[in-house]
Parts: structure tokens; sequence; C-alpha cells
């Protein structure tokens, strides 16, 4: 069609999205599965007036239960599995088996758990003994200890090692000496160096043999290896099969659903043989186009429920004869790895899938978007130079981009790359022993971008422009020009930020905000605690020294000492201070009839709270006031109110704030890659590219038949997770 019948369709295609009756529904995937679940309560088992609890909430409840079973019948589950984890973060694994519940439906015993490791049902120091040893050890060992001896001091060491076997009766003691001496750190015999060079020659056809023993005492290693990741997994299913039900309990009985609940319940109502089809009849006269956006994140329990939802569409048959459409956008390169159990090998599988599907009706159309609306040709370029034909291979084809503004100027800077700084000697006894050396890579890289903004601002370097309706093109850089994009919230992050402030760069300051290390939140939670305890007297000091009250460090000095009794007592009887006695009297008056949101309210504005806050620590205060807010909000809607109870919520969690960075005006702004999707900047500075360890944060993985394992770390992996891993 030409261009303008064409333009007239798109017109005509919008207002017919516009007005639409009720609207299009643009729902995320979790939102569509809770609207689903409240259309058919009684069909997925749930209550009609279902609460969706947030991951705050959840994380409470988790550590409720796992608290209420360490004090109770179960402790022992509890202490294995911290027995197990060593210390880590006992939170984000409960996280995690909460999140793969299904797969520990129903949990698995031992004797299936020593099975899908390769184990026999008794294993002992004898079971590895057996492995590595069949008899012939001392003969070989006689015949090579002469030929070891007259070697390198490292094969002089091994000879002796060797010579202080007792082979005839052998214990756990022997196997580990076999383990040092003949195996490298990963559990593999240690071919290449042992024996060296010289020694192979001259054990001429015995080398043979001895490369043998060596394979047995890695196969016996690999044994160990087995049993014990068999039993943390055993611990692991322990504590699940215990957990897990009373989670689904608790939550049962609260009326509440997790994110995973409503995908997991409306899979189940669409694939129940008994309710499915009923459920999709009457699904299938309000569906007409199905899209599925940021693909490629897609967890593999989502797209078994698209496709039950599209299993009338790929029919092409259904209660009405409406065209009715799937459509898939994704791109593998964006994939967040393990986001939600995203899975970016069910990409392909499921575009095989619907390929297969389709092939007898209209086909699947597939579109390759190569042109790139924002970027120049010759940022383009770069990118598509910097995949090896391998890695375009695994992404599913050539990184190919086309630039839609071809006139466009453009540039790439390479910078040197900055070699770790040896371990410094310690300092002073007064300095910090975590101090970062001032030439610490991070601090030096973070000074060099600060120095290099300022200098190309300040000097009015020309940004290009693509000309339009006259405009010139080109204009000098700003500061809000700059956007530094991260991999992760690495000291670096912390270090670009400090530096710019440093040098007096206006910043927009973190995309992301701990919500309790923010000082603004800390004064009110502050004013909080001293109301509900006015015993409290660091709370108190707090308050006073911050700007809801305004005091100096002398004036709280010349209350607090000489002081009888509380400090709030000592306030109430001292002369002058009208104001501040004035405002904690109010507050206090009302603590016992306010909910803690209308307690913050009357602080924030009829006592201006809020604008001395913001005065005082500037607009970045804003974004935690308006969170704390939130939270107290959230914390009315599933809490009995209490200020007390409020309090204790807020200590639960580490709530952190995200910030709109994409309105900072003319500031720099420093981010993560995946917070900066969809935004767009003149200069962009990547700073860490040269971290190549991918982000691997789990503490379990599924194997390929589904069972959930514990992750041993990468040098104790038997070959069932090692290759878990390297998937």
């Amino acid at each position: 069609a030409s261009l303008p019948l064409r333009l007239d369709r798109a017109r005509q295609l919008f207002a017919r999205a516009i007005e639409t009756p009720g609207g299009l529904r643009i729902q995320t995937i979790h939102s569509f599965c809770g609207s689903l679940l409240r259309r058919f309560p009684l069909e997925a088992g749930v209550s009609p007036g279902f609460l969706e609890m947030d991951d705050r909430a959840g994380r409470q409840m988790r550590a409720e239960i796992v608290e209420e079973m360490a004090d109770g019948t179960d402790a022992h589950v509890v202490r294995r599995l911290t027995e197990v984890q060593n210390g880590e973060d006992f939170d984000k694994l409960v996280e995690e088996v909460a999140r793969h519940r299904a797969h520990f439906s129903p949990p698995m015993e031992r004797a299936a758990i020593w099975r899908l490791f390769g184990l026999p049902e008794v294993v002992d120091d004898g079971h590895f003994q057996s492995i590595a040893l069949n008899g012939t050890e001392d003969w070989l060992i006689a015949q090579t200890l002469p030929l070891l001896r007259v070697g390198s001091p490292t094969m002089q060491d091994l000879a002796k090692a060797l010579a202080g076997l007792n082979l005839e009766a052998p214990t756990r003691a022997d196997l580990t000496v076999l383990y040092d001496c003949l195996l490298k750190k990963d559990g593999e015999p240690n071919f290449n160096k042992v024996p060296t060079t010289k020694v192979r020659t001259a054990m001429d056809t015995l080398v043979h043999d001895f490369d043998d023993f060596m394979q047995r005492v890695g196969d016996a290693r690999a044994a160990e290896k087995a049993l014990s990741a068999a039993e943390k997994t055993l611990a692991l299913h322990g504590f699940a099969g215990v957990f897990l039900p009373e989670y689904d309990r608790r939550k049962s009985a609260r009326g509440l659903l997790d994110f995973d609940d409503l995908i997991l319940r409306a899979k189940s109502l669409l694939t129940d043989p008994s309710l499915a089809a009923w459920v999709l009849y009457r699904l299938d006269g309000g569906i007409e186009h199905v899209l599925v956006d940021e693909a490629q994140d897609t967890s593999p329990e989502q797209w078994e429920l698209v496709e039950a939802l599209t299993a009338e569409i790929v029919a092409g048959e259904g209660a009405n004869e409406r065209q009715r459409t799937l459509f898939v956008v994704g791109d593998k390169k964006q994939s967040i790895y393990s986001f939600q159990g995203a899975d970016v090998a069910a990409f392909d599988r499921m575009r095989g899938h619907f390929g297969l599907r389709l092939a007898s009706g209209p086909g699947l159309q597939e579109s390759v978007l190569e042109h790139s609306f924002r970027s120049s040709p010759a940022i383009l370029d770069v990118v598509d130079a910097t995949f090896t034909a391998d890695q375009q291979a695994a992404l599913g084809g050539g990184s190919h981009h086309l630039a839609f503004n071809d006139a466009l100027a453009g540039r790439v800077d390479v910078w040197p790359v900055r070699e770790k700084l040896e371990k410094p000697d310690p300092g002073p006894w007064f300095e910090p022993v975590d101090a970062a050396h001032p030439e610490d890579p991070h601090i030096a890289l973070a000074r060099e971008i600060a120095a290099w903004i300022a200098a190309r601002v300040e000097g009015g370097e020309q940004v290009p422009q693509v000309p339009r309706n006259g405009s010139p093109d080109a204009r000098p850089m700003r500061y809000g020009d700059v956007l530094i994009l991260v991999q992760r919230r690495s000291p670096l992050f912390h270090e670009i930020i400090r530096a710019c402030k440093t040098k007096g760069l206006p910043i927009a300051g973190a995309d992301r905000l701990k919500l309790g290390g923010e000082l603004a939140v800390k004064d009110l939670a502050a004013l909080l605690a001293f109301l509900d305890t006015p015993e409290d007297d660091l709370s108190l000091a707090a308050v006073l020294r911050s700007p809801l009250c305004g005091w100096s460090e002398a004036d709280l000095f010349r209350l607090a000492n000489p002081r009888k009794g509380y400090l709030w007592e000592a306030l109430r009887d001292h002369p002058g201070y009208d104001a501040t006695r004035a405002f904690l009297d109010d507050m206090r008056s009302q603590a016992d009839f306010l909910r803690p949101y209308d307690l913050l309210e009357r602080v924030l504005n009829r006592h201006d709270g809020r604008r001395k806050l913001v005065g005082r620590l500037c607009t970045e205060a804003e974004d935690g006031i308006d969170e704390l807010l939130s939270q107290a909000l959230s914390y009315e809607a599933l809490e009995v109110p209490s200020l007390t109870g409020f309090l204790a919520w807020m200590e639960t969690d580490e709530v952190e704030v995200k910030r709109q960075l994409d309105a900072e005006g003319d500031r720099i702004r420093v981010m993560t890659v995946h917070g900066a999707k969809g935004l767009e900047a003149e200069v962009v500075i990547l700073p860490d590219t040269c971290d190549r360890s991918p982000q691997d944060r789990d503490q379990l993985y599924r194997l390929e038949d589904g069972a959930p394992v514990w992750k041993v770390a990468r040098e104790e992996a038997p070959a069932p997770i090692a290759a878990a891993r390297e998937a």
C-alpha cells in the first residue's frame, strides 16, 4: 500500500484503540492471571476476594514461618539447612524454595536423590576405597617410587606421600592423601603435571597403569562430591517438605496469593482437563489478540500459560469467526537470565512449537527489526563487530543493525583497561582497615570520568544533531547529555557518583535508594520511635538534631548534660524551647489515635516537616519521604494499624526506592543497564565492560528432569550440577 493509505490506516487503528469500550487490556502477565482467577475463583479453588501479596509481605510471612519452625518440633530441618548453607543469605534461599514450589511437589525422598546422583543405597568409606583401589596399587607404587625419587622436588614429595600409604588396610586419611597429591583442585586427575614429563618418559609403559590409577582416584573423589551434593539436596527437600505446606496454609488462611501463585493457579486452571474446556470457551469470546512482550524473559511456566490461552487461536476455530492473532516480541540479546525464572532457551522452543502448530494455517510470520531509531551508524557498526561468529550463532543469527538516522554523526572511544592494584600494606593503626587506596582502579577511573565530563562541557564540546526544520546541526554539550551505565550497583557505581559530587558536577544521584538509609526517612522513623516509646533517648536526640526541630549540637548538649531521668523529662522541664515542646506535645497527643500514615502526614504538612527536610537534604529526599508514606499505606492494608507494628514492619526489610531519572533536567545520570531500558542520551559511558563473570545468584538449580538440587561450589560440583551450571 502507498504511504498515504498506510498513514490513514494507522490513524484509524489509533482511533479504534482509543475508543475501544473499556479500553485496551494492557496488563502484565501477573495482572492478567489475577483477573482470570477473580473471574473463575471456584474453578481455581481460590477465595473470591483474595488479595495479591507483595514481595515485602511475602518475605515477612516466610521469616515468621522459619522462626516458628526453628523454635518448634521441626527445628532439625532448619538447623540442617543452615549448616548446609554455611552462613549465606538464608532469606534469599527460602525465597528461592518458595519460587520453585511446583518442583518440590512432592519433595524427593532419600532413595530418589541418591539415584539422581548415581549413588548406591549404602555409601561409606569402603565404597570410595573400592572405586579408587583395585589391589594392584602396592605393586605399581613400588615400581614407580625409584623413578619419582630422582625427579624434581615436587616428584620427590609425591614419592614420600605415596610411600607413607597403607593400602593393605586403607583409611579415610589415605584417600585424602591420594586426592591431594594426584588430583587438581576441581577433583580431576592432574595428567599434565603428575608425573612430570621426564618421569613419564622414564616410566615407559608403566605410565598407562599410573594414569589408570589416577583416574580411579578421580572417580572416587567424584563419588564423594556426589554424596556431599546429595546430602545437601536432601536437607533442601526436607526443609521444603515442612515449609511449603505451612506457607500455603498460612496464605490461604489470610486470603493471599503471591506472584508465583497467580501464575501456577492460572496455568493449572487452563490446563486441567476437567476445567480447561469450559474456561477457554468462556474466554474465547473475549480474547481476539494476544501480544507477549519481552518474550526472552518469559519463564517456562508463563509459556505454558500462553500456550493454553492461545490453544483456540492456534486451532483456528472458536466461539466466533473474528480474526484472531498471536504476536510475540522478543530479543535474546536482551535476556535478563534467571529473571523471575526466565529461560532464554524456552524462546526458541516456543517459536518452534508455534511454527509447527501454525504450519497448516496462515503460518508463523517471523520479522527481524534491524533498524535502530536512536543510535548512529558508527555505534551500530561497533556493536555488530563486537560479537564473534560463534556468539552470533548462539544468539540465533548475525548481529546486524541499520541506522534509521543514517546521517547522524557518532563516535566510540575505547579507554585502556586499568589493572588491579596489589593488596597494599596496612597503613597506620588509626586508619580504617577497609579504606580504599587512592589509586584503586575504581576510584581512579571515577575521577577520570568526572574530569573528562567537566572538560568537555566547560570546553564547549559540540554534540552533532540531525538537522530538522532549519535547526543547527550541532550544539554545545550539557551535563544532562551524559548517561553512565554500569552492570550492577558495585563500588564503581558509588565511586562515580562520589567523584562527580566532589568535582561539583550536577548529578542526579543513584537510580535506586535504600529507604532505610535515607536521612529524611531516618529522621521520620526516629520521631515515630520516640512517639511509640518516649523513654527512647537516642531517637529523641535524633529528632531534635534533625531539620524537624533544627537544634544545634550545643543546644542538645546543654539539655542532656547534666540531667536527671530521661531526655524527654529534661526537655519538658527546661525553660525555653517552647516551639519544640509544642510540636512534640501535639504529635504525642495524637500518637494513640492516628494511624502511622496520618501521623506522618501530620508532621509533614501541619508541622511543615516536608519543607524542612527537603530544604536541608535537597530534592532527593522527596523520593524517600513519598516511599515511606507508600509503605505506611501498604502496612495498613495488610495489618491492624499500630505505631509499634509499623516500626517493626519497617525493620523487617530493606526497601528500595526506584527514582525516575528520565526527568532530572540538566544533570548527569548514573544507572544500571537494565534500569536505563527505554532511555536515551547524547553521550553514554560504559565504565565496567571488562567484567565477564556471569551473574549466578541462585542457591539451587533445577536439573533437566525438573528436580531442584543444592548448588554446591564449582570445584565441589558433581557431574549433573556441573552440567546445569555450565548451561
